[in-house]
């Protein structure tokens, strides 16, 4: 039975792991400029809020600037958080803090990418025997702190401890300055020391504490442009959220990154990538990394390893302008043909009358269908990235109307709104709907009717 505008409940996370379509919940979502993705993102991780998960973007492009908003507005200030960075306030972090004084395998790992990143260009590779003594001044540092609960742990403590005890230690082991240049290694890393330009970065004297927030935004289109700070800065608020994920026990959690993922896809620290989307998976989370740069995607085989192959799940928008290209992008995902026309398809015959996009979802390599993203007008004011459209809403929202309008919401009026208002259809292009095996077929106001579960795929 062809569906139009019936909500559809489409799980696309819980029931496909407990039936073994997918091994985890990550998700990459490629979609051109201008096909909606930045729309699609605002209405999946609204939903995933509404169900009480705990969600932390990453954006260049304040594109959730307006569903920061809202929930801030909706929670009276106590969550939407939105974080900017600024040079007079700038994030800044200590890497060697944890809560328990504990230093793990994956924290001293984390900890040697984080120093290998500033230490190394985008494109140098570590020799092996400078890895082995950068491992070996992080744990030798480790042991000092762990020993002398006194020593206050921070990266300027870190460095001076390089310069003095570890300089001594591998003279007595006679290493040669070509294996390991310790001066060079200094040097490099001084900036952020004491008094060097980025001093505050790795010196907090307070941890980010992002606990209790369940939608925070980070967006970095201050540093968007910068080499230096945009790689760490973003690897600084994944630690953060490593940190949080481990906390929160039996709770969701989504880290959503946008285009500034490009920064962290040096060789140095693909295997972080992989080590997060890989652990993500034991504690009830999903990383989604975003993009629209199909060139990136296509000549880095770093993406492929550290992302894609850990993506179960993947989400594809309007590729229209990639079609001299999608042949590429096909090898790269591994898509079939009926996948390929699944996506080719979208928006190719959409309903004159109704306004929408379309996106298709494949789930495991074995299940896909394309979906109508379809919202309320309140929800697509909400949503939107067309700069007049942002700003007007910013207008009336701030002027008399605007705030009648949010005094007189309360929450039993969003209880009554659709929970999710995509429609899946059948066409002629011979596109069934997936919510069969997915999950709950549904109309508005809450009227649920439980479908067959035979697990029929497309």
């Amino acid at each position: 039975m062809p569906l139009c505008r019936i909500p559809v409940h489409v799980d696309i996370s819980d029931l496909p792991m407990k039936r073994g379509i997918i091994t985890n919940r990550n998700k990459f979502i490629l979609g051109p400029s201008g096909s909606g993705k930045s729309f699609f993102t605002n209405h999946l991780v609204r939903q995933y809020y509404e169900q009480g998960a705990h969600i932390l973007l990453v954006d260049t492009g304040n594109s959730y600037q307006g569903l920061c908003r809202m929930i801030h507005d909706r929670t009276n200030g106590k969550d939407g958080i939105y974080i900017t960075y600024e040079e007079d306030n700038p994030i800044s972090f200590n890497p060697f803090y944890t809560e328990s004084g504990k230093f793990d395998v994956e924290k001293r790992d984390s900890i040697n990418t984080l120093i290998l990143t500033l230490w190394k260009r985008e494109d140098e590779s570590p020799k092996r025997s400078e890895e082995v003594a950068l491992s070996g001044a992080v744990n030798a540092y480790i042991r000092k702190i762990s020993e002398n609960r006194n020593i206050r742990p921070d990266f300027n403590g870190f460095y001076e401890f390089v310069a003095d005890d570890y300089r001594r230690m591998i003279e007595e082991k006679k290493v040669r300055e070509k294996d390991f240049d310790i001066d060079g290694f200094l040097n490099v890393l001084e900036p952020f020391y004491r008094g060097g330009d980025y001093d505050f970065l790795l010196n907090s004297d307070k941890e980010l504490d992002l606990t209790g927030k369940r939608f925070i935004v980070f967006e970095l289109d201050n540093i968007s442009s910068n080499k230096v700070l945009l790689p760490v800065v973003t690897l600084i608020i994944m630690e953060t959220f490593i940190a949080k994920m481990r906390r929160l026990k039996g709770i969701r959690k989504m880290i959503l990154i946008e285009e500034c993922w490009k920064a962290l896809m040096s060789a140095n620290m693909s295997e972080y990538i992989k080590y997060l989307f890989k652990t993500v998976r034991k504690y009830f989370g999903e990383a989604v990394v975003v993009t629209q740069e199909v060139d990136d995607i296509i000549s880095s085989p770093i993406v492929k390893e550290a992302i894609i192959n850990n993506s179960d799940c993947k989400i594809l928008l309007d590729q229209r302008k990639y079609m001299n290209k999608f042949e590429h992008i096909q090898r790269l995902l591994g898509l079939t043909e009926k996948e390929k026309g699944q996506i080719l398809s979208i928006n190719q015959a959409n309903h004159p009358g109704r306004f929408y996009r379309e996106v298709w979802i494949g789930l495991g390599g074995t299940c896909s269908a394309v979906y109508a993203t379809e919202v309320s007008e309140e929800e697509y004011f909400t949503f939107t990235t067309e700069e007049s459209e942002k700003l007007e809403v910013q207008r009336i929202a701030g002027g008399p109307e605007g705030r009648n309008r949010y005094q007189t919401r309360n929450e039993n009026d969003y209880e009554k709104q659709t929970p999710y208002e995509a429609g899946g259809m059948s066409d002629k292009h011979g596109r069934h709907d997936i919510a069969e095996l997915f999950g709950k077929r549904y109309r508005p106001r809450q009227d649920l009717r439980n479908v067959d579960q035979r697990g029929r795929q497309t």
